[in-house]
C-alpha cells in the first residue's frame, strides 16, 4: 500500500501541487493578518503567539483518522497506523525544534511591525532558500527559476524603499528595529528549514507518501509547540492569558475566536508549505510564499489602513511575473520529457 501510494502519476503530484498551493495561500495570507491583529487590540504574549503558529497540531489527526480508518477497511488488521520511522520521527523533531525558535523570532516581529513591512522582510526568505537547497539538496537551477527568483528578490528590493515611513507611532526605535532583525533572522532559519525538510524526505529509506507527509506536519509542529510551551511556562504566559482575554479591545469572545482563528490558518501554512516541497521542492515552496508577499501586503492595506505606495503596485507585478516566469519554465520541461528530441529517440532505438 504505501509504495503505491508514493508511485503517483505526473497528473496526480500536479493536483497535489495545487492543492497544496491553495492551502498555503489560505494560511500565508490570513495567517499574519490574524496575529497582527492580536497585537493591534490589546494582545502582548509573544511567546503565547509564537505557541498558536504550531499549536493546531492536533487538527492533523482528523486527516490522519480518515485515512486510516480506509486503509483498515481495505487492508484489515494489517494496516499500519503509521508509517513514520524512527529516523524521520528523530528528524521531523529535530525541525520541529527549529520551527519553534522560528516561531518566535517570526511572532516577536510582527508584535513591533506593521503587516506588511514583516511580509516585505519574510520575502528576503526565498534568496536563502535557494542558497539552502543548493547546498543541501543540489537544487538544480533553469534560467527561469534563475529568472523568477531574480525578479522575486527584485521585488522585495523595491518594497524596502518605503520602510523608514512605517514605524508605527507607539513603537520605539530600538523596538522596531529589534523586530527588524528577529524578522530577517526568521527569514534566513525558515530559508533552512525548508530545505532541510527536502533533505530528510531524500535520506528517509522509506517511502514518502503524502499520508507520511501529514505525520511529519504532525510532529514537526508537535515539537514545535513543545518549545513554545516551556517559553510560555517561563514567561507566565498561560497564567496571563484569562486576564488579557477579559481586557482584550475586541472583547473575551473575540479574542478567543482570534486565538482558535489563528491556530488553524498557521495549520494551513505548514500543511501547503511540506506538501509544496513533497510535491515540488523546497526551492517551488518558497516561490509560492514569495510570490504571495503582494498579496499579505494589500490585505494588511485594506483591514488596517496602513500605506499603499507605488512601490508595492510595482512589487506586485515583478511577483507575479516571477510566479509565471518559473511555472512556464516548468511547463516546458515538462513538454520536452514527454516529447524527447527524434536525434534523442534514435539514439534509444540504436543503443537500447
Amino acid at each position: 500500500m504505501e509504495e503505491m501510494e508514493a508511485q503517483l502519476s505526473s497528473n496526480t503530484r500536479r493536483g497535489l501541487l495545487v492543492l497544496n498551493c491553495v492551502i498555503l495561500s489560505i494560511g500565508h495570507c490570513a495567517g499574519p493578518l490574524v496575529m497582527r491583529l492580536y497585537f493591534l487590540r490589546g494582545g502582548k504574549r509573544v511567546w503565547f503567539s509564537s505557541w498558536l503558529e504550531t499549536g493546531g497540531w492536533p487538527f492533523m489527526l482528523i486527516p490522519l483518522i480518515i485515512i486510516y480508518m480506509r486503509r483498515r477497511s481495505k487492508e484489515g488488521s494489517k494496516a499500519h497506523l503509521f508509517f513514520m520511522k524512527p529516523r524521520l520521527f528523530v528528524a521531523s523533531a529535530v525541525i520541529g525544534l527549529l520551527t519553534g525558535f522560528d516561531d518566535y523570532l517570526y511572532a516577536y516581529g510582527v508584535a513591533k511591525l506593521p503587516a506588511s513591512t514583516t511580509a516585505l522582510i519574510i520575502a528576503s526568505q526565498l534568496a536563502f532558500t535557494a542558497a539552502f537547497a543548493f547546498l543541501l539538496v543540489k537544487q538544480k537551477f533553469t534560467a527561469y527559476s534563475v529568472n523568477a527568483i531574480f525578479l522575486l528578490s527584485i521585488g522585495a528590493g523595491v518594497l524596502a524603499l518605503h520602510t523608514s515611513s512605517d514605524r508605527p507611532p507607539n513603537e520605539s526605535s530600538k523596538a522596531y528595529y529589534l523586530g527588524f532583525v528577529m524578522t530577517v533572522a526568521a527569514a534566513v532559519l525558515y530559508g533552512f528549514i525548508l530545505p532541510l525538510i527536502e533533505l530528510a524526505y531524500k535520506k528517509a529509506k522509506q517511502a514518502i507518501t503524502y499520508t507520511l507527509v501529514l505525520e511529519m506536519q504532525m510532529i514537526v509542529c508537535l515539537f514545535a509547540t513543545i518549545f513554545c510551551t516551556v517559553g510560555m511556562l517561563v514567561n507566565n504566559d498561560f497564567q496571563a492569558i484569562p486576564r488579557e482575554a477579559k481586557e482584550y479591545e475586541l472583547g473575551e469572545a473575540k479574542y478567543y475566536l482570534v486565538v482558535v482563528g489563528s491556530g488553524v490558518l498557521w495549520q494551513c501554512f505548514f500543511v501547503g508549505a511540506l506538501g509544496i516541497v513533497f510535491s515540488a521542492s523546497s526551492l517551488v515552496s518558497g516561490i509560492v510564499i514569495a510570490v504571495l508577499l503582494p498579496v499579505t501586503e494589500s490585505l494588511a492595506v485594506f483591514f488596517f489602513s496602513e500605506k499603499f505606495q507605488a512601490e508595492k503596485g510595482i512589487s506586485l507585478a515583478l511577483s507575479l511575473w516571477g510566479f509565471v516566469s518559473y511555472f512556464y519554465g516548468e511547463i516546458k520541461d515538462t513538454k520536452k520529457t514527454k516529447n524527447p528530441a527524434p536525434e534523442t529517440e534514435l539514439l534509444q532505438t540504436a543503443y537500447p
